[in-house]
């Protein structure tokens, strides 16, 4: 049973333009994501999934600097995307992350895949990203290949085709859907990457740890940094996320 995390990278973003590839603390974006993600015991593989614009090319020099594998697929059709890279893979269970979260917690991840795996095909698809409890940024979703194939083969309008799991979430009659939460809602805080304050606020928190020699942190790390830094939250908290439309 392979179980690979595709992780979605692109240089196009309307708020951020080449987000991904932004430095914090001399690591991309990019790179920041795949150091937490090696830190998951139960994936097998990462597989960034890019686009096949020109623009995108740089993402592919990152990934093979990084020691990832790579796939190239539709900018707008992103479910294609996944589906093709899982395929090509030969993938049995994939982990959807995307490459805006330069915070996700490899112990969440890690735990969210656990539970998925010991439901024993009693769930379709398992995430911590439809009833949040958790900051927005440490989005996990798992689901299996036929799971995929399935939402590739019937999903037909473009929001579904191009946010990759609407269709799946959307139709609990097709799907078992399971949501992983938190024991304490945390999900007013934001911890993604999609404007300039977004930035301000990531860079910080990893320069605060960084500066103090500590590389490796975790969610509850950066819950203590706001109770010692107040002014964290405000840098980013009237941001809204955008609508899938």
């Amino acid at each position: 049973m392979k179980i690979a995390c595709i992780v979605q990278a692109r240089m196009g973003s309307t708020r951020l333009s080449g987000k991904v590839l932004k430095k914090i603390c001399g690591k991309t974006v990019l790179e920041h994501d795949i150091d937490r993600l090696r830190r998951v015991e139960n994936i097998n593989e990462i597989v960034v999934a890019t686009t096949n614009l020109e623009k995108d090319h740089v993402i592919i020099e990152e990934a093979n600097k990084l020691g990832v594998k790579y796939f190239r697929g539709s900018e707008k059709d992103v479910l294609s995307r996944y589906y093709y890279a899982a395929k090509e893979n030969n993938v049995d269970i994939i982990v959807r992350v995307t490459s805006d979260c330069p915070l996700i917690d490899s112990e969440v991840t890690e735990k969210i895949i656990q539970y998925y795996i010991d439901s024993n095909d009693k769930y379709d698809y398992v995430s911590n990203t439809i009833d949040r409890t958790y900051p927005r940024g440490l989005d996990t979703e798992v689901f299996s290949f036929k799971v995929l194939e399935k939402a590739f083969n019937e999903a037909k309008n473009m929001r579904d085709r191009e946010h990759v799991t609407p269709y799946i979430w959307d139709n609990p009659n097709l799907f078992k859907l399971a949501q992983y939460k938190n024991d304490t809602d945390y999900s007013e805080f934001r911890w993604t990457l999609d404007t300039k304050e977004d930035f301000e606020l990531i860079n910080r928190i990893y320069s605060i740890f960084y500066s103090n020699k500590k590389n490796t942190f975790n969610m509850n790390d950066i819950l203590e940094l706001y109770e010692q830094y107040s002014d964290l939250n405000s840098i980013n908290n009237t941001i809204k996320q955008k609508d899938i439309q």
